[in-house]
C-alpha cells in the first residue's frame, strides 16, 4: 500500500512539474510584448519595436521596471525579426534554433530522465527548467554579435572584458553561478567589462569566440581572446583578469629612479602619476586605471611599507597611512595635483585623471592630439583658442619655453589651451603659420589660432615679434588674449594646416616585430589551450608541409648520391677521352629507361632519320643540329649536352648531330643562303675542302623552311695552337680555322667552341636571331 502511494506521489510530482514548465513557456509571448498580431509583417514589427524601445529605454524612462521591460522588448524583437526563430515559436512555442521534429524527442527524453533535470542543494530541490528566471542577473550583460563587434571589441582597448558562455540545461553553469555573481559585483565596480553569451541563441558569437562547451569563461583585451582554464573560484578569476593586463603598465618607483621617471615627461609628452600605498604589489584598480589611460599618462607605484621610499615621502609630504595619488607635469619638483583618500572609488580616480590628462603646454606630436587639445569650433559659445609656441627642439628647456610655460600656468581662462610644436619636426605646419620673412628665422614664435573645420581650416594671429620670453612678450600676448575675448575678429588671417606627422609612432620594423610577437604568442596559447577540434586544420597543414619538405629532401639526397656514384672524377674522364676508349655519358645512358641528371637525347641526322626529324617536323618544332667530325665527336657532344641541358624541358626542341665527314656538301649548300657566315665556294681556293665547320650549330625549322646559325668563337688557347701550326691565312672569316686537331688543338680548345651556345639558345627561344630562308630542303645523301 505504501509503495502504491509513493508511485502515485511521483506521478503527481511529474505532472505538476510538466504543468509548471508549460506555464513558464507560455509566460513570454513576443507578439503580446510588441503589441502586434501573428500575421504582422517585418515592417510592422520593426516599427513597433522602435516605438517601444524609445519609450522604455532605461536612460529615458526612470520607471523601476523599465530595464526589465526593455529587455523583454529586445528579446521579443530578436525572435520575431528572425524568420527561423519566429517559425519555430509559431509551431512549437519555442524560439530555439533546433528543428521541430527534435522538440518531441527532447520532451520524451526529459520525461524519461526527469531526475537529471534538477539537482540537490542543502535545503531543497531546485528546478532549472526556466532559464530566464534562473539567469535573471545575466540578462543585463547579454551580448549579441553586432554588439560584441561594434562595442565590446573597440572598448577592450580601454578595459578588459570578462565573458561567460552559458546555455539552457547546463547544470555546471548553475554550480558556478554564486561565484560568478560575487566576482561580477566586485570587478564591475573596478572598471572591468562584463558579458554573457547564451550559446543557444547566439551560436554565431559563441563559435566566433571559440567556445565549444558550456560553461566557458574567457577574457578579451585589445581585441584578443584568452580562455580561463582554472577552477571557478573568486581568487582565480581575479588573478585571471589581472593576468590579461600588460606587465609594463605600472613602473616600480623608488628613491633611486624617481627623478628619471618624472623627467620623462619631455620625451613621452605625458604627465606622470605616482601612487603611494602600503601594499607590496600594485593594486588591481590602479592597474585598470593605468590601462584605461595608458595613451595619456605614465603610471608609477611606490610601496611605502618597504625601504627605499623615505626620501620621496618626505620631499612630497605624503601621508604613508592613506593611499595618495600625485600628478606631475612639467615641474618634477612639485606635483601639479594630488588626491588622498582611504578606499578610493573608481569614479573619484577617473575624475582626478581626466582633469590632468595633458601637460600645461603639451607638444603637438600627432593629428589625434591636435584634435583633442584644439577642438573644432561648434558654436559661438563653444569657442576654443590654442596658443601655439613654434620653437626648435632642444635637449634642455630653453628660456622662451620656460617663459611660455609660466604664462600657461598663470592662465585662468578655460577657453584657451597652450601647446607647442617643434618646428624642425613639423616643418609644413610651422610654415603655414609664419609669414614669409626672415624675422623668425631660427627664432621662436607664438600664434593664436581657432579651428573652423576638420579639414584643417583655421583663423589665426601671429605675434609680430619673435617670442623671447621677456616681460614685454608676455604683456603683448596677454593683451591679445584680453582683446580676443571681446572681439573674435582679431584672428584675421586664414590658412589650411596640413596634418601633423606622428612623432611617437614606432618605426615599421618595430611594428612588424610587435605584430610577429603577438601572432606567435597567440599561436602558442592556441596550441596548448584552445579546442583541439579548432586546431586540427592548422596541425594538418603543418604536418603536410613537413612531410612534403622531408620527402623532397630525401629524394634529392638519394638522387645526388646516385649521381656521385655514377659520375667519374674529371681527371679520369679526360684520361679516357685522350685514350679514346669511352663514349660520353649520355651515349651510354641512351638505352637507359630512366634518364639521369644531365641526360640529353641526341640522335644522328642521317638519310634514314632526315625526313622524320626535319622535312616532316611538326609546325612549331625545331631541330637543333650540332656539326662535328669523327675526331671531335666525343668532346663536342659532351659540351653540347651541358650547354643545352637547361632547354630540354621544352617539348618543341629536338637535338641532333651531323657528321661533317659524311655530309659536307649538304652543309655547304645550306650555308650558301647565309653568305655572311660562309663565302661562296671558289674552285681555286685550295683550302676550301679543308674548311673547319666543327662546332657550328643549326636550328632548323622544317615546316617554315628556315634556319638560324651559331658560329663558334675562337678561344685564346685555340689561337695559340693555330699560331704554332703556321701556314694559315689570317684573312679568313672568324671561326674558319683550317688547322686540324693534329696541329695541337686538344679537347679543351674544342670544347671552348660551344662556350656561348647557351646564350644563343636563349635568343633562339626569344625569336631574336636572324633567320635564313631556303626554297626547299636538299636531299641528304
Amino acid at each position: 500500500m505504501e509503495v502504491k502511494k509513493l508511485s502515485i506521489s511521483w506521478q503527481f510530482l511529474i505532472v505538476l512539474v510538466l504543468i509548471l514548465q508549460i506555464l513558464s513557456a507560455l509566460d513570454f509571448d513576443p507578439y503580446r510584448v510588441l503589441g502586434v498580431s501573428r500575421t504582422a509583417s517585418q515592417a510592422d514589427i520593426k516599427k513597433a519595436y522602435k516605438k517601444l524601445a524609445r519609450e522604455w529605454h532605461p536612460d529615458k524612462n526612470k520607471d523601476p521596471g523599465a530595464e526589465d521591460k526593455f529587455i523583454q522588448i529586445s528579446k521579443a524583437y530578436e525572435i520575431l525579426s528572425n524568420e527561423e526563430k519566429r517559425s519555430n515559436y509559431d509551431h512549437y512555442g519555442d524560439a530555439g534554433e533546433n528543428q521541430g521534429y527534435q522538440k518531441q524527442q527532447q520532451r520524451e527524453y526529459r520525461f524519461r530522465h526527469f531526475h537529471e533535470n534538477f539537482y540537490f542543494d542543502e535545503s531543497f530541490f531546485h528546478f532549472p527548467f526556466n532559464s530566464e528566471r534562473r539567469d535573471s542577473i545575466d540578462e543585463k550583460y547579454l551580448l549579441h554579435f553586432s554588439h560584441y563587434v561594434n562595442e565590446v571589441v573597440p572598448d577592450s582597448f580601454k578595459k578588459p572584458y570578462l565573458i561567460k558562455i552559458t546555455s539552457d540545461w547546463c547544470f555546471s553553469c548553475i554550480h558556478i553561478e554564486p561565484v560568478w555573481k560575487e566576482v561580477v559585483q566586485e570587478l564591475e565596480g573596478l572598471g572591468v567589462g562584463i558579458g554573457v553569451v547564451h550559446a543557444g541563441y547566439e551560436r554565431r558569437l559563441a563559435h566566433h569566440l571559440g567556445a565549444h562547451s558550456t560553461p566557458s569563461i574567457l577574457g578579451i583585451i585589445n581585441g584578443k581572446i584568452s580562455f580561463f582554464h582554472d577552477a571557478v573560484v573568486r581568487e582565480n578569476l581575479r588573478q585571471f583578469v589581472e593576468s590579461l593586463l600588460p606587465g609594463n603598465l605600472v613602473e616600480k618607483v623608488t628613491n633611486k629612479n624617481y627623478v628619471k621617471f618624472l623627467s620623462g615627461w619631455q620625451q613621452e609628452n605625458k604627465p606622470h602619476v605616482l601612487l603611494f600605498d602600503q601594499m607590496p604589489v600594485v593594486p588591481l584598480p590602479y592597474k585598470l586605471t593605468a590601462f584605461a589611460y595608458k595613451d595619456y599618462l605614465s603610471f608609477g607605484y611606490v610601496c611605502v611599507s618597504l625601504r627605499g621610499a623615505e626620501e620621496m615621502t618626505r620631499q612630497f609630504n605624503v601621508n604613508v597611512y592613506a593611499p595618495t595619488m600625485l600628478v606631475f607635469k612639467e615641474h618634477v619638483e612639485k606635483p601639479a595635483d594630488a588626491i588622498q583618500a582611504r578606499g578610493m572609488k573608481k569614479q573619484v580616480i577617473d575624475d582626478f585623471i581626466t582633469q590632468n590628462k595633458y601637460l600645461l603646454a603639451a607638444r603637438l606630436t600627432s593629428q589625434k592630439l591636435f584634435h583633442e587639445l584644439c577642438p573644432v569650433k561648434r558654436s559661438h559659445r563653444q569657442r576654443k583658442y590654442c596658443v601655439v609656441l613654434l620653437t626648435a627642439e632642444a635637449t634642455k628647456l630653453s628660456k622662451p619655453f620656460e617663459a611660455f610655460l609660466s604664462f600657461a600656468l598663470a592662465n585662468t581662462q578655460d577657453t584657451v589651451r597652450f601647446v607647442h610644436v617643434y618646428s624642425n619636426r613639423q616643418r609644413e605646419f610651422t610654415d603655414a603659420l609664419l609669414p614669409d620673412s626672415d624675422t623668425f628665422q631660427g627664432k621662436a614664435a607664438v600664434s593664436i589660432l581657432e579651428r573652423r573645420n576638420t579639414a584643417g581650416r583655421v583663423v589665426y594671429k601671429t605675434l609680430e615679434e619673435p617670442w623671447a620670453g621677456s616681460e614685454r612678450d608676455k604683456f603683448t600676448l596677454l593683451g591679445y588674449l584680453d582683446q580676443l575675448r571681446r572681439d573674435p575678429a582679431l584672428l584675421s588671417s586664414e590658412a589650411v594646416l596640413p596634418d601633423l606627422s606622428d612623432e611617437l609612432a614606432p618605426i615599421f620594423l618595430l611594428q612588424w616585430l610587435y605584430s610577429a610577437s603577438d601572432y606567435i604568442s597567440d599561436c602558442w596559447d592556441s596550441l596548448f589551450h584552445n579546442n583541439w577540434r579548432e586546431m586540427m586544420p592548422l596541425l594538418s597543414l603543418l604536418f603536410s608541409a613537413l612531410f612534403i619538405l622531408f620527402g623532397t629532401v630525401m629524394v634529392q639526397a638519394f638522387s645526388d648520391s646516385n649521381d656521385e656514384q655514377e659520375s667519374s672524377p674529371p681527371d679520369k674522364e679526360e684520361a679516357q677521352e685522350k685514350a679514346g676508349k669511352t663514349e660520353p655519358s649520355f651515349a651510354r645512358e641512351n638505352s637507359s629507361k630512366f634518364p639521369k641528371k644531365g641526360f640529353v637525347e641526341v640522335t644522328e641526322l642521317t638519310d634514314v632519320t632526315y625526313t622524320s626529324n626535319l622535312v616532316r617536323l611538326r609546325p612549331g618544332h625545331m631541330n637543333v643540329v650540332l656539326i662535328l667530325s669523327n675526331s671531335t665527336k666525343t668532346s663536342l657532344l659532351q659540351k653540347f649536352a651541358l650547354e643545352v641541358y637547361t632547354f630540354t624541358g621544352s617539348s618543341c626542341l629536338h637535338f641532333s648531330f651531323l657528321s661533317l665527314d659524311k655530309h659536307r656538301e649538304w652543309l655547304e649548300y645550306l650555308l650558301e643562303f647565309a653568305q655572311d657566315a660562309a663565302p661562296i665556294p671558289n674552285q681555286y681556293d685550295k683550302h676550301f675542302m679543308e674548311r673547319d665547320y666543327t662546332g657550328y650549330v643549326l636550328a632548323l625549322n622544317g615546316h617554315k623552311k628556315y634556319f638560324c646559325l651559331f658560329k663558334p668563337q675562337k678561344t685564346v688557347e685555340e689561337e695559340e695552337a693555330m699560331g704554332a701550326c703556321g701556314g694559315l691565312d689570317s684573312s679568313l672569316h672568324l671561326g674558319d680555322s683550317r688547322g686540324k686537331s693534329s696541329c695541337g688543338l686538344g679537347s679543351r680548345p674544342i670544347k671552348g667552341k660551344l662556350s656561348k651556345l647557351s646564350l644563343w639558345m636563349e635568343r633562339l627561344l626569344e625569336g631574336s636571331l636572324q633567320r635564313f630562308y631556303i626554297p626547299s630542303w636538299p636531299e641528304l645523301d
